[in-house]
């Protein structure tokens, strides 16, 4: 019997940027394979140490690829403990852009951008929120905020103001 393995659909190409806020520096090293993994590529991120969170490191990694890739990386780098990051990936002509968080404590954001970088908020999630604090189980601020991933922004804006002026390195995906 012969095994056949089908490769990912290029679709149209993107361009993103990973942002790691905070990663303990033993796994600083895993943080690269996994990427690497995802985009068929060596991955080698300048890293600096994160003035927020002693300890830890901090770096920046641009890429390019198929649209889906930052959902890929966010994938491969959910659920590890102590590590915080973001990720975007540009809108193309035939599909939406989007924003990744992740912090221990939320778990993953996804907001779809615009072309613009908006986030867009689908009207089901809009009348979710508005039914919630209809029926008094939640504030309807409070659910605005949420769905505008303002949780993961509060708690990753000290890594970010303590990154500025932290190198970024291109890389293409082999396809």
């Amino acid at each position: 019997m012969t095994t056949r393995i089908t490769p990912r659909p290029a679709g149209p190409t993107t361009r993103g940027v990973l942002f790691v806020h905070a990663s303990p520096t033993a796994l600083c090293p895993h943080v690269e394979w996994a990427a690497a993994g995802v985009l068929g590529a060596a991955v080698s991120l300048d890293w600096i140490p994160q003035p927020a969170q002693p300890g830890t490191q901090r770096g920046e990694l641009s890429w390019s690829g198929p649209a889906g890739t930052a959902a890929a990386i966010t994938s491969a780098l959910r659920g590890w403990e102590h590590l915080r990051f973001e990720i975007t990936e540009e809108a193309t002509s035939g599909t939406e852009g989007g924003r990744w968080s992740y912090t221990p404590s939320l778990g993953v954001f996804h907001g779809v951008t615009g072309l613009h970088g908006d986030l867009m908020i689908p009207e089901d999630r809009l009348r979710a929120a508005a039914m919630k604090a209809a029926l008094g189980e939640a504030s309807l601020p409070d659910e605005l905020d949420r769905l505008l991933g303002k949780p993961w922004d509060d708690e990753l804006e000290t890594f970010r103001r303590a990154g500025d002026g932290a190198p970024v390195r291109w890389l293409h995906q082999v396809v």
